[in-house]
């Protein structure tokens, strides 16, 4: 069924029109799709429910075999309103390679599965129906950015089932020829200031541009700025602001309009919390106060929809569960999430480290495909004041010689690094979030399944008594550090513990080997819960450390060591997590 939220919360315009819901659809597993002519708007066999993967249940289709070659087509009619304007088709996301039509006619391609892309079709539409088309390749290729996609398909250990093709949000928007582009927005905790960087998409002319911050509904700052130019900088100060965090997430809405003289040429609203990350001392402060980082995995999968969410409230309901449990934050594992998603943990408080889905083999090429995708998830969620930290790699993925002292695969990973920071200054970056960093991490991030809070404590004991923390990490002889680099003091977080299972009572013997057990088994809600408290009490008698991430919140296919199970059923009380929380860390 459509989702009918908007499907950009920071860049809104009010007419819009949702794609989603019934489309034709096919495979094209022997690739002849163009030579039978589906580019030109031919009928196609199948119907599929979009946003949703073929490989999934919501979308009627439910085949979980591989297909590389998707096709999907459907008609549409523009309002007579939107006549004399650019009409924009957005794609939130499409995995792998995107090729599409409008009446027969290409209009454009796109190549990264986890990012947005859109195209000007007004050039190509009729008056009355128009039909669209779109071919998709998602090919079965380790050097493809798939996070924790299967590269044979069918779900194993730590790896689930693909999702192939459309899984976000396809819709429509009409804009004028001159307007508002892009909005970049930074805010000055300190100074009550929310600076605005506006790009138009208009030539160099004399440009007036207005700007308002709103608090329910009440204009609280004022801005207005003329600029020869097609970008225009303004300042909006807020007298006694108050300030975006966890506990009080609070957000200011944003307006902002185009003039040209007298003339309203395009108006847009946003939002932005005023909230200030830093690093200072082995520690990580919001607003300049210090805060313990408490926060849990999420790898953003349904058992009905995979990587797609079901609805706008599934996202949202996430995010509420995290906060339940007693959590500051959240690690997006291996996935590049709906903006829906980020908008909710802005509104509810709730802090973000964004991940980049890896590939899993090192090449040329794959080092191009990571970085162009990394660059453009950036920007679409520079703006939320939920992400205080990005992640460009993990546990070595796609760079598996890392620990043979690869010295170029370590310089590419210092240039993700170096890139992210030149698309934002502002954030902490971890380079490699587990183990074998760089030089330049930001934040030396562990992973560590030491089950009980004696081994931990025996682990790190020449770190608690202010030595040097240990040269490799618990599995597999990995170093902390590669090729001559060492820690040079920054904050030092455990970003993947715990990890234990809750094995049903209900799954028959001959399956149980199917169940992903490497992480410690339990068999009630007491006994987890009870694991859980010794293992955070031991993590909370290591000093040295700013916070931690446990593994995880949901299960997902075979790995079943979420505190929720996949269909989100709480395992154990979330007030007793969240207890265990406020007394050893959220005092």
């Amino acid at each position: 069924m459509p989702r009918p939220e908007y499907p950009r919360p920071q860049f809104v315009r009010r007419e819009w029109q949702n794609l989603n819901g019934e489309w034709e659809f096919a495979f094209d597993d022997e690739n002849e799709g163009r030579v039978k002519g589906w580019q030109y708007g031919l009928p196609l066999e199948e119907r599929i429910t979009v946003p949703f993967p073929y490989q999934s249940e919501l979308s009627g289709i439910n085949d979980r075999t591989i297909h590389e070659i998707v096709w999907y087509a459907r008609s549409f009619e523009v309002p007579p309103a939107w006549s004399g304007q650019d009409v924009l088709l957005h794609f939130g996301a499409v995995d792998y390679r995107s090729t599409v039509w409008i009446n027969g006619q290409e209009v454009g391609h796109n190549h990264g599965g986890h990012v947005p892309f859109s195209f000007d079709i007004a050039p190509y539409l009729n008056d009355g129906v128009n039909r669209l088309t779109v071919r998709v390749q998602d090919s079965q290729d380790a050097r493809q950015p798939r996070g924790k996609q299967s590269v044979t398909g069918l779900p194993h250990d730590i790896d689930y089932f693909c999702t192939t093709g459309i899984w976000q949000t396809v819709w429509l928007e009409p804009v004028p020829p001159i307007r508002i582009d892009e909005l970049k927005i930074n805010t000055q905790a300190r100074r009550n200031e929310i600076s605005l960087t506006v790009y138009l998409h208009a030539p160099a002319a004399i440009w007036r541009l207005e700007a308002e911050a709103l608090d329910d509904g009440v204009v609280v700052a004022h801005d207005a700025v003329e600029t020869p130019h097609a970008t225009g900088w303004l300042n909006l100060n807020i007298p006694f602001a108050r300030l975006w965090s966890p506990e009080t997430p609070q957000l200011y809405d944003l307006r902002l309009r185009l003039y040209q003289g007298e003339e309203l040429l395009d108006e847009v609203t946003s939002y932005a919390g005023l909230r200030d990350v830093e690093l200072r001392h082995g520690r990580v402060c919001i607003n300049g106060k210090e805060i313990y980082l408490a926060m849990i995995l999420d790898q953003g999968y349904w058992p009905e929809s995979y990587l797609a969410a079901p609805s706008d409230a599934a996202l949202r309901e996430d995010v509420e569960w995290i906060k339940r449990f007693g959590y500051n934050g959240v690690r997006k594992h291996q996935k590049i999430e709906d903006p829906r998603w980020l908008y909710w943990c802005d509104r509810v408080g709730l802090l973000v480290w964004e991940e980049m889905p890896n590939a899993r083999e090192w090449s040329a090429r794959s080092e191009e495909w990571l970085a162009a995708e990394w660059k453009r998830a950036i920007e679409r969620d520079y703006n939320h004041p939920c992400i205080i930290a990005w992640v460009p790699v993990n546990e070595s993925m796609g760079f598996p010689s890392l620990g043979q002292q690869h010295p170029g695969q370590y310089a590419f990973i210092e240039r993700m690094v170096a890139m992210t920071r030149r698309l934002d200054p502002k954030r902490p970056v971890i380079d490699n979030d587990g183990w074998e960093h760089t030089d330049i991490t930001d934040i030396c991030a562990i992973h560590d399944y030491t089950p009980t809070a004696e081994l931990l404590r025996q682990r790190y004991q020449e770190t608690i008594s202010g030595g040097n923390l240990p040269a490799h990490v618990w599995i597999g002889d990995k170093p902390l550090f590669v090729l001559g680099s060492r820690y040079r003091g920054q904050p030092i977080m455990l970003t993947e513990v715990g990890g234990f299972l809750l094995v049903p009572p209900d799954v028959p013997a001959e399956k149980r080997d199917m169940l992903y057990q490497f992480y410690g088994s339990f068999h009630t809600a007491e006994e987890l819960l009870a694991k859980y408290r010794d293992l955070m009490e031991g993590i909370a008698s290591l000093p040295f450390l700013a916070g931690f991430c446990y593994t995880q919140l949901t299960d997902i296919e075979q790995e079943i060591n979420g505190l929720l199970t996949y269909d989100r059923r709480p395992k154990v009380a979330p007030e007793e997590v969240a207890l265990i929380h406020r007394k050893l860390f959220l005092k």
